[in-house]
């Protein structure tokens, strides 16, 4: 059996398919992380979206 670390408390979790909140420990710790990331204290790291609207328009 695979045991990891919560990544928001860091409790010890079993990998297991009756954990459905895994690799949380618990919804809470879920909702925790979900919302770091909804405020963009998380970001992947990458460069920005070019803008459409900066491009010259195609040539006819």
């Amino acid at each position: 059996m695979t045991v990891v670390a919560c990544p928001t408390c860091g409790k010890q979790v079993e990998w297991i398919d009756t954990n459905k909140f895994r690799p949380f420990c618990s919804e809470r710790c879920k909702k925790i992380d979900l919302g770091a990331w909804a405020e963009e204290k998380f970001v992947i790291p990458g460069a920005a979206p070019a803008d459409p609207l900066d491009e010259p328009p195609p040539e006819r």
